[in-house]
């Protein structure tokens, strides 16, 4: 019988995943649990359970008192705040994940999903339709942490035979929970800002092109990733996957169509810095022929599902 446990189910993923989890296999069958104690209010119709994942002997004996099958390991320090904490980054990002490795090579679990990110890539990566397969050089901790633990997954499956299936998303844009600290993040705050001031300062310039997705097709991405047979998934280090690209100049022209009022203004910080590293779009063909994967949102179609469901109340 699946069950499913969900590590870092309070972030800007979790929320989301665990929703459509439960929706596809039954609340009774998927945990939320995170490192603060409240559970979030959208999930509250189902288990919660304090967990911080760096605790191994309490999250071991949660798993087995609970009959464990599979985990999905959202818990991390993003790109921007690992920026600021980077030796408390990689010690949750790297001992995390060792940590649920381990519980799948000792057979305490079937399956795990561990989220990668485009922050493997760097300055010297080809910045144009990124290829799965390319030079990877890290200039940030979130980066550097993500590549080693592209490759540890892929090591624990070749030797252990661990079946971890992982994603380098993009940056995700939702209106159900605010966002936790990533550089892609004004795609979200820009719609907080539409909405409440009719206006928005982008820590980003207005050229600056990103690979991005809308939460809903990159839950199903995941979703569909984990439930494809195992023979199908052909690697085990993470899967490019792309959505959209688009500019803050883009967005805010996508945004116009419905506020014409709405003006942005630029004021790039540090952020700038770390999103120059990253690719302008992503070659995710790889994934489209191994499990089938295919995007359905588009950024207007984005753009006003946002608009009409964020909540200006939410920000100051």
């Amino acid at each position: 019988m699946k069950k499913v446990l969900v590590i870092g189910a309070s972030g800007q993923i979790g929320t989301e995943l665990v929703l459509e989890l439960r929706k596809r296999f039954g609340t009774d069958a998927v945990i939320a649990s995170d490192v603060k104690p409240d559970c979030p209010e959208l999930l509250k119709d189902g288990q919660y359970a304090q967990l911080d994942v760096l605790d191994r002997e309490k999250v071991w004996n949660f798993v087995e008192e609970n009959k464990v099958t599979e985990i999905y390991l959202l818990a991390a320090l993003l790109s921007a705040t690992a920026e600021k904490h980077p030796d408390f980054a990689w010690k949750l990002n790297m001992d995390g994940l060792f940590n649920i490795l381990d519980l799948a090579k000792e057979k305490k679990i079937e399956k795990i999903f561990w989220p990668s990110s485009i922050a493997v890539f760097g300055p010297t990566t080809p910045a144009d339709q990124t290829p799965q397969t390319t030079i990877m050089e890290p200039t940030t901790v979130y980066g550097i942490s993500k590549q080693a633990g592209e490759r540890w997954c892929e090591y624990y499956n070749k030797i252990y035979g661990v079946d971890v299936r992982s994603i380098r998303y993009p940056g995700l844009i939702s209106y159900t929970s605010l966002p936790g600290g990533g550089t892609t993040d004004y795609a979200v705050d820009i719609f907080y800002n539409a909405r409440k001031r009719n206006t928005y300062t982008s820590f980003l310039s207005e050229d600056t092109a990103l690979p991005m997705m809308y939460m809903e097709d990159a839950i199903r991405a995941t979703i569909e990733l984990m439930e494809a047979p195992e023979e199908n998934i052909k690697i085990r280090s993470s899967y490019n996957l792309a959505g959209l690209s688009f500019t803050p100049e883009d967005l805010t022209k996508s945004i116009q169509k419905h506020q014409p009022d709405f003006t942005i203004n630029y004021a790039p910080d540090f952020r700038q810095k770390i999103a120059d590293t990253w690719p302008n779009s992503i070659d995710d063909s790889a994934a489209k022929k191994d499990w089938g994967w295919k995007e359905k949102y588009d950024i207007d179609k984005m753009v006003e599902v946002m608009l009409e469901n964020v909540n200006p109340d939410w920000i100051d």
